[in-house]
Formats: C-alpha cells, sequence, structure tokens
C-alpha cells in the first residue's frame, strides 16, 4: 500500500511539472481536492487572512507556481499528495474553467444504451467526435450550456477536456489578460460551475478518494482555446458605475441583513453576507462592520470572524 502511494504522489509530481512547463501555475492537492499543505496560521487565537504573504507555503491555490523548483519544493512539504491544482485566472494562460457537473437525470443517460439510436440531425457525421468538448451523455449541465450557446449565438472551440471522476467534465478556456472572471456556482445555469481568478482546477493525471481525473481522448494535443466572446460576456458581470455612495449603499444593506438576525439564524445570516460582500470585491472593506453587526446580535466576536475568515476563503476557489 505505501508503495502505491508512493507511486501515485511521484506521478502527481511529475504530471504537476508537466503543467508548469506548459505556463500553468500548480500546487500540491489531498486525495480530498483540496490543498495538501494546512495553512501556516492555523491555532492562532485571530483568523488571519493571509494570501501567502508571510512567505511561507500553506495558502492553497495563492501557493501556484510555474518554478520547477518551487513545485518540487511544494510537493516535497506535502509527500501525501495525490494530485495537483491548476490556479485559474493567472498569466499567462488567464485559464477558465467550465466545470459541468452531472445532474440527477444523467444517471440514467450515461448508464443506458438507450440514446444509442438517438443521432442529432443537426450533427455533422464526418466531425471527429472526440473533438466535440460536449459529446457523450447529456447531463442537464451540458443541457444548459448547448442552450446558452445558441441563445447567444457563440459556438465552443476545440479546446482541452478533462473528464472527472463522477462523470462531469471540464472544459479549458483562456480568457483575455485584464479579463477577471470570478468564481461562481450555478450562476451561468444549473450545474455549470465556473473557475476563475481564485479559483483552481484539478489536473489531469490527479487521484482523488473518488478517483482519477484524465485528459479526454483528443485533447492531449490540444492548448487551451480563446473563451468565445459572447460567453465570456455572461461570464464576467457587466462594470457597475463608482459612484462614491455605490459601495457603502450595497454594504449597508448587507450589514442590516446581519442586524435582523434572530437567535439560530445569526451565523447563517452573517456567513451568507460575508460571502456577497467578498464575491462583490468589498469583503475585506466590509468585515469590520459584519463583525460589529454580529456581535449587536448576540454572535461571539471570534466566532463572527471565524465565520467572515470562511467566507473569504470559500469565495476565493472551490
Amino acid at each position: 500500500m505505501a508503495t502505491t502511494v508512493r507511486h501515485t504522489a511521484t506521478l502527481a509530481l511529475a504530471y504537476a511539472l508537466s503543467a508548469a512547463e506548459r505556463g500553468l501555475p500548480v500546487f500540491p492537492l489531498s486525495p480530498g481536492k483540496l490543498p495538501a499543505l494546512r495553512s501556516p496560521h492555523r491555532g492562532e487565537p485571530e483568523p488571519v487572512l493571509c494570501r501567502g504573504e508571510c512567505g511561507r507555503p500553506g495558502h492553497g491555490v495563492h501557493d501556484a507556481t510555474t518554478d520547477p523548483a518551487r513545485v518540487r519544493a511544494l510537493f516535497a512539504a506535502a509527500p501525501w499528495a495525490t494530485g495537483y491544482g491548476i490556479a485559474c485566472g493567472r498569466p499567462p494562460h488567464q485559464l477558465i474553467g467550465i466545470d459541468l457537473d452531472v445532474g440527477p437525470a444523467a444517471g440514467a443517460a450515461a448508464s443506458g444504451p438507450a440514446r444509442g439510436p438517438h443521432r442529432d440531425p443537426h450533427r455533422d457525421p464526418h466531425r471527429d467526435p472526440h473533438r466535440d468538448p460536449l459529446r457523450g451523455p447529456a447531463p442537464d449541465s451540458v443541457a444548459a450550456l448547448q442552450h446558452l450557446a445558441f441563445q447567444h449565438l457563440f459556438t465552443l472551440p476545440e479546446t482541452v477536456v478533462v473528464l472527472t471522476p463522477s462523470g462531469g467534465r471540464h472544459l479549458w478556456l483562456t480568457g483575455p489578460p485584464g479579463a477577471v472572471v470570478p468564481n461562481s456556482a450555478g450562476r451561468l445555469a444549473p450545474g455549470i460551475d465556473v473557475r476563475g481568478a481564485g479559483g483552481y482546477l484539478v489536473g489531469p493525471g490527479s487521484v482523488t478518494a473518488r478517483g482519477a481525473y484524465r485528459l479526454a481522448p483528443g485533447s492531449a494535443g490540444l492548448a487551451p482555446a480563446p473563451c468565445p466572446r459572447a460567453l465570456l460576456r455572461l461570464l464576467t458581470p457587466p462594470a457597475r458605475p463608482r459612484h462614491a455612495q455605490d459601495r457603502p449603499a450595497r454594504g449597508h444593506g448587507l450589514v442590516q441583513f446581519v442586524l435582523a438576525a434572530h437567535e439560530g439564524q445569526r451565523n447563517t445570516r452573517l456567513f451568507w453576507a460575508a460571502c456577497r460582500a467578498y464575491e462583490h470585491g468589498f469583503g475585506d472593506a466590509l468585515a469590520a462592520e459584519l463583525v460589529d453587526a454580529a456581535v449587536r446580535t448576540g454572535l461571539d466576536e471570534h466566532e463572527a470572524r471565524a465565520t467572515i475568515a470562511s467566507a473569504a476563503r470559500l469565495t476565493a476557489g472551490p
């Protein structure tokens, strides 16, 4: 068993180094798909919102690097790592991950041959099926993405596709310099998660507790393709006018939401409000007001700060 674990860890490092050579920032993952290295700030009396400024490893996606020496050092510090994460939204690729989950209806579609005789009359019979990013059983998320493509007049390009152990797939796309695509879960459509700035994808060749991630047939020779402009517009929230009162007004609403909490819902409301604040880019600026509001409802200050720190970590990654 120990030999198998060492072999898996060695392969994970090899795959990670190969990805780093292609300009993809990587870091080690545990079998649970979480960062393999624990935070160096664990056990400190106050939650710390450090993203690697301290210079020590253990900051998850913020550890990601393309430097081979640093990659080796990270994996040496985490010999139990069986996979690697690829940071999204970082140059030179500005990687965007479209995570198509398997919906409840997908199991039946994937398990039986009932779909076999059916042919899409609009599909080109001469097209290489391995180069179709949406080929295969059509769970709800795939159908939703196909609908979006039809509705907004874009075609998904031939690109890297990674098959997940659950039967889903990750589509890799690249964004233009300066474009910031936020992470989201189900915002684009049910079952479609987006990995952008601050998020990460599990790299192909990784082995997790649920199985291995692998490149789809035909993907090995491909590079991530540019994201279609129409899709990029859907992924990127529209810029809001920067009025002086804009941020305080939105922050005020979240603070009032926390203040209205009753016993039994205080922590839940605080967590929800903190997530919304970090998703909109002003979580750090509003943290003190949210803590004060939570304390006024009867929540312990240390617990409130820990809840906000959890919201910051969640919105920074999957």
